[in-house]
């Protein structure tokens, strides 16, 4: 893994929001998954970490978005936690999986990457949080990725391009569109697995 990305092992992210500004709006749900190389030297997704979350303390909600997402932050059985804790959560996950893959950062995969992003360094400036395992900058944009593998950059349309299924009542969760993106990322990396050797950590 390490040789693969030079250091940095690959994390699919996504979060659900109250809105489209990192600064104002609240995070409401985010979730992470892993993903491995097999013997065989296919890359698969592993594990998903997800909470939902608190909204901070005069976080801004659009109920535009709340409409797209499903989510009703007031729900009295809704288990969301804090966004420090959610975070903290997470990260020990995936800080344990960056030593175990013997790669020194974790770098974020999302589909519009920059979005996920912006919300995930905005919650931990907000809950102070100084050991982010994630690059602060750099990421895997699947929409590009995407774009370049299949000729589309909607997750949906690229999803079914790669050959797998959609499942509309489920999309616009953080968990089921983590997991749908990792499996898109797999597919792209394996697709180039022939130009890279996983055991020497050479490309062709």
């Amino acid at each position: 893994m390490a040789g693969r990305f030079r250091g940095f092992l690959p994390v699919v992210v996504d979060v659900e929001t109250g809105g489209f500004n990192a600064r104002t709006d609240a995070l409401l749900e985010i979730a992470a998954v892993l993903v491995a190389f097999d013997d065989a030297g296919q890359l698969q997704r592993q594990e998903t970490i997800r909470y939902h979350v608190k909204p901070f303390e005069g976080a801004n909600i659009e109920a535009a978005s709340l409409a797209v997402n499903g989510i009703n932050p007031d729900h009295p059985l809704r288990p969301a936690i804090d966004e420090r804790d959610a975070l903290g959560r997470v990260f020990r996950e995936v800080r344990r999986a960056v030593r175990e893959s013997g790669c020194s950062r974790a770098i974020l995969v999302g589909h519009n990457a920059s979005f996920d992003l912006g919300f995930l360094n905005e919650a931990v400036g907000r809950a102070g949080i100084k050991r982010n395992p994630f690059h602060p900058f750099s990421s895997f944009d699947t929409a590009t990725l995407c774009g370049v593998a299949f000729g589309q950059t909607v997750l949906q349309r690229a999803a079914r391009a790669a050959g797998f299924e959609w499942d509309e009542d489920a999309a616009h969760s953080a968990a089921y569109d983590a997991e749908i993106t990792a499996d898109v990322f797999c597919e792209v990396v394996n697709r180039f697995a022939p130009i890279f050797d996983t055991r020497t950590g050479v490309t062709a």
